[in-house]
């Protein structure tokens, strides 16, 4: 019933899941657009949702502070994850779903282990916000993007920073790994996507337009 601040499909394509200012997440069928599950227990902004790697259950991150997950089945919350000291504004599984990693505006990265709900490690580093953070495909690293304008790749095993990439002149608000890992690709406030090598932490492209 108000702004939409993220929409991810299914890891089999056959739902959405949607996070909303309204303080709620909801699961849609692509098939009808029907909605099949409305998950409430957010007591402010939610400001992502995104699935496990099996489709099973929903990661969200919310203003209020917390990140939850759900069963998708049954909409019930199975975890709440504790511990961030302001907003949370991203929160995503990793690739074999036993871990959660999540970005918050108190300039920190956590990561979760999923079956107990307990903090495994805290990466701290940025100056600023940190608006986005993901897991590499083999679960090894965690890239963040933060509003000091930097991205940050991180050792998930010792919570060391690998490299820090720099060059955008304004917010980071986005940043993923490519598929073999090599890469990093960020969006940012400056109008520009810039695509990293991860190994060097250069810049290969930068895409403007």
């Amino acid at each position: 019933t108000y702004v939409v601040n993220s929409a991810s499909f299914s890891p089999d394509g056959s739902r959405v899941v949607s996070a909303s200012y309204d303080g709620t997440i909801r699961i849609w069928d692509v098939a009808t657009g029907s909605v099949l599950k409305t998950l409430e227990g957010h007591t402010y902004v939610v400001n992502s949702a995104s699935f496990s790697p099996d489709g099973s259950r929903v990661v969200s991150a919310s203003v209020d502070g917390t990140i939850r997950i759900w069963d998708v089945a049954t909409g019930s919350v199975l975890t709440t994850l504790e511990g961030h000291t302001d907003g949370v504004n991203y929160a995503s599984f990793s690739p074999d779903g036993s871990r959660v990693v999540s970005a918050s505006w108190d300039n920190t990265i956590r990561i979760w282990d999923v079956s107990t709900g307990s903090v495994l490690t805290t990466l701290e580093g940025h100056t600023n916000w940190v608006i986005s953070a993901s897991f590499s495909p083999d679960g090894s690293r965690v890239v963040s993007a933060s509003v000091d304008k930097t991205i940050r790749i991180w050792d998930v095993s010792t919570g060391s920073v690998l490299t820090t990439l720099e060059g955008h002149t304004n917010w980071v608000i986005s940043a993923s790994f490519s598929p073999d890992g090599s890469r990093v690709v960020s969006a940012s406030v400056d109008k520009t996507i810039r695509i990293w090598d991860v190994s060097t932490g250069s810049v290969l492209t930068t895409l403007e337009g």
